[in-house]
């Protein structure tokens, strides 16, 4: 049995590999890459409105106050230092309490607060409100892959996806980040993830997209995405999950309709037996 389970595997990541050669030969498909470069600095590209969004409150808001607060903080250090140390200042000062100044160091903080809650809550419900979807990703973390299902409307199957070993990386896969049986999204279209997970607490993170959810055994956690490039994209399980956590890699191809149809009718055949089990003609079958 575990023999006849090996093989199945075995001829479904081959299958696999066959058609992502073949549904993605346009090469606008990888026009846009969200993976980490040599060298690099800042976050990656962003390719859904959240994650624009995002890196606009990074950039806009959470950069210019941290490095405005740092700089404050060292020039008052500074002007202390050298201000009250005990030879420009032999005859140290009694005082022990100054309104204005409390006041002050009370008030603008609040202020900066402010300045940062308010576009946070829009983030944050921009995140959390699901906008009506195309579709639906179930994904299902286990130690350590990922298990990826299509709705019924779309062939109803699923796959395990796990990572690629170094001797069988092709040239530009990046590495501990290139899956066996990466996931095919068509651009332009609202995609609903339902995570969860079989054993322990995983993360579903795809930082291009915006995406980062906890997995958790018994629930189902929701999340969005609408890719507006086409490319590839890659993720990691970002919870320390055991022994491999590093090795839990995410592979996302967004590409055209035609080539999702494509990637689509090959899957459906590729991967709707489990077991022995023709899944599509089970619910052909079973009312």
């Amino acid at each position: 049995m575990g023999g006849h389970s090996f093989a199945i595997r075995a001829a479904s990541r081959a299958g696999a590999t066959a058609l992502v050669a073949s549904a993605v030969a346009s090469p606008a498909a990888a026009a846009l890459v969200g993976a980490p470069q040599p060298g690099q600095i800042g976050l990656l590209p962003a390719n859904t409105p959240v994650q624009a969004d995002i890196e606009w409150f990074h950039n806009a808001i959470l950069l210019p106050v941290t490095i405005g607060i740092s700089v404050l903080v060292l020039a008052l250090l500074a002007y202390v230092v050298f201000r009250f140390n005990e030879r420009a200042n032999p005859t140290p000062s009694r005082t022990a309490h100054n309104g204005p100044l409390e006041i002050a160091w009370t008030v603008l903080p609040a202020l900066v607060l402010v300045v940062i809650a308010v576009p946070s809550f829009r983030l944050l419900a921009e995140q959390l409100v699901i906008p009506e979807p195309d579709m639906t990703l179930k994904v299902t973390a286990s130690q350590w892959h990922w298990n990826y299902g299509y709705p019924k409307d779309a062939g109803g199957f699923s796959f395990d996806s796990l990572i690629k070993e170094d001797k069988d990386l092709k040239p530009g896969e990046p590495r501990l980040l290139t899956v066996d049986n990466a996931v095919y999204l068509p651009v332009g279209k609202v995609i609903e993830v339902d995570v969860t997970s079989q054993d322990v607490i995983h993360s579903f993170s795809v930082p291009s997209f915006g995406v980062k959810i906890d997995a958790i055994p018994g629930r189902l956690n929701k999340a969005w995405f609408k890719p507006e490039q086409e490319g590839v994209f890659y993720g990691q399980c970002s919870n320390i999950c055991g022994i491999d956590h590093a090795f839990m890699p995410i592979e996302i191809h967004v590409v055209s309709q035609d080539a999702y149809q494509t990637w689509l009718a090959g899957a459906k055949k590729q991967f709707a037996r489990a077991d022995g089990l023709d899944v599509a003609d089970a619910e052909r079958v079973i009312p």
